[in-house]
């Protein structure tokens, strides 16, 4: 499963490629979304990137993408305050790369 509905949003399994060409939601791979971002894992940068991506591709304010799990990991567990599953999987069916 890629995501678990709470009350609060969604958590995201997400596959994190840093140092990509572009940065953009690719989709599901396994029991995560892959999300590439441009920027290398060295001082919080790619996370912060992460967060913007993920903010833009699914029309949230950046305050609404939060770290539950895996900062330092490729493979992280993001809650996305304020989306449903369904609103998440209507939106992962289109082409989310950018």
């Amino acid at each position: 499963m890629y995501c678990i509905e709470t009350p609060d949003g969604v958590i995201l399994n997400v596959k994190a490629q840093p140092r990509s060409s572009r940065a953009g939601v690719d989709g599901l791979i396994g029991d995560a979304v892959k999300v590439r971002v441009k920027c290398a894992p060295v001082d919080g940068k790619a996370n912060k990137e992460l967060v913007e991506t993920l903010a833009e591709a699914f029309g949230l304010p950046k305050s609404a993408v939060v770290f539950k799990s895996g900062e330092t990991s490729k493979t992280k567990r993001i809650l996305l305050r304020g989306v449903t599953a369904s609103a998440l999987a209507a939106r992962l069916g289109g082409n989310m790369v950018h």
